[in-house]
């Protein structure tokens, strides 16, 4: 599974559908509204690589309203699960 992070400036009047609309894309399973330089943020979770193209340069880029993206694709995972494994087996 690949993880993309996608930073996303919409149009201030149009971000709670823009919000809305993005996150019924396929591909696409959350998307945060933030505080900051960007509005929003969705994570896009896929099989392949060719399949965040789809999603966000054939789709996500697309919905009217959005404006800009940033997309950041992660290449390591770490959840608390991992961690409190990881400190249980003493490697602190």
């Amino acid at each position: 599974m690949i993880t993309a992070i996608v930073f996303i400036q919409a149009a201030v009047d149009r971000i709670p559908e823009v919000a809305e609309r993005i996150a019924q894309i396929p591909g696409v399973t959350e998307v945060y509204s933030v505080t900051g330089d960007i509005d929003l943020i969705a994570l896009v979770r896929v099989r392949d690589h060719e399949q965040i193209a789809d999603v966000v340069a054939d789709q996500l880029n697309k919905v009217d309203g959005v404006l800009s993206t940033e997309t950041h694709v992660a290449f390591r995972t770490y959840s608390q699960h991992d961690l409190e494994a990881a400190f249980a087996l003493g490697l602190d």
